[in-house]
């Protein structure tokens, strides 16, 4: 069993519990910026908002090397406040109706909001459009909110040992993994480009514009994929515990056989527990970096995780710090792929 980093666990916690939907990801951006500033040589945010950090200088043997991370998260944007004050809303990103019942929500601005139903008739299944944002607000005029707002789901970091949950797993997870993998990466012969990109779950917008800029040699997208390990779940080889996935392919792209034989190889040189992952539908960063200028060959570490775009995530702590492990080993040597 790998040793759970107090680190790593707190700095997970810190960003899962900051709001940062996709298109509002200043507060969390922030955060990471002041975790990682003294650990890398160069740090700056391009015009988009992805928050980009050079670590070391490519030489022989060495390759320029792009570890995307996105950091914004589903959410919530409201379209019209009736004159009682209650809220109707879109989704940003892949948002159930089924999760939101009787969630809570945080908006940027403070706000707080619980999500409400209205009556539904016998055998029918709830809607968006049924739903709505009460924030305590008794009119519109008392209403702290208005059209445009946008808030995420608000529930707190909870550590069951092995297993940790909260909101924005996705990809918080991810971002905590490579900000301790960039801690841990003390001498390389590459120049790594550690990308916290905005607006993954609205179609990958953040990775495109950074992957253009940094015009990387190879490739990794870190983030979380699903499971195959509940009650008559999805059926697909990944699971809890059982160590980082290594993504062959999803929906957005199929992963570089080269870049997928590298991270197996590493894993087998550490002793690393590791999985494959064959994912049916979804999709990360790891697309829009392939597909940059005139290609790059790009895989993606992935973190087994149940209940994907729901408000309570869940991962294993073990997971997590091999993910670090394997990933800070790759970038520590030279790449031939």
């Amino acid at each position: 069993m790998a040793k759970k980093s107090n680190d790593l666990l707190n700095v997970l916690e810190m960003l899962v519990e900051t709001p940062g939907p996709s298109g509002s990801e200043h507060l969390i951006r922030s955060k990471i910026e002041a975790e990682i500033r003294d650990h890398v040589d160069e740090i700056y945010t391009d015009a988009l908002g992805n928050l980009i950090a050079k670590k070391g200088t490519k030489k022989d043997g060495g390759k320029r090397v792009m570890i995307s991370s996105h950091t914004d998260e589903i959410g919530l944007m409201v379209t019209h406040v009736d004159d009682n004050g209650f809220a109707r809303f879109i989704t940003i990103g892949g948002v159930s109706p089924l999760t939101c019942i009787g969630g809570r929500v945080l908006f940027m601005n403070g706000t707080q909001g619980v999500i409400g139903m209205e009556r539904l008739d016998k055998d029918e299944h709830p809607s968006l459009e049924k739903l709505f944002i009460d924030t305590g607000a008794t009119s519109k005029t008392d209403s702290t909110i208005g059209v445009g707002d946008v808030c995420g789901f608000e529930r707190p970091f909870v550590n069951m040992g092995k297993r940790l949950v909260a909101k924005s797993m996705d990809d918080r997870a991810a971002v905590a993994v490579a900000i301790e993998a960039l801690k841990a990466v003390k001498k390389t012969v590459n120049e790594i480009y550690f990308v916290f990109s905005v607006q993954e779950e609205v179609g990958l917008r953040g990775a495109i514009t950074a992957a253009y800029g940094v015009d990387p040699e190879v490739g990794i997208a870190v983030d979380v994929t699903r499971t195959g390990d509940t009650p008559k779940g999805v059926k697909m080889e990944v699971a809890l515990g059982k160590g980082p996935a290594i993504k062959v392919r999803d929906s957005s792209f199929i992963a570089d056989p080269r870049v997928v034989n590298w991270m197996v190889e590493e894993a087998k040189t550490q002793g690393l527990p590791y999985q494959l992952e064959v994912l049916e539908a979804g999709g990360t960063d790891g697309a829009a970096i392939q597909r940059t200028r005139a290609g790059v060959p790009a895989g993606c570490l992935s973190i087994p995780c149940r209940y994907i775009h729901s408000p309570s995530e869940m991962v294993d702590a073990d997971d997590l710090q091999h993910c670090v492990s394997l990933l800070a080993g790759l970038l520590s040597k030279g790449i031939e792929i």
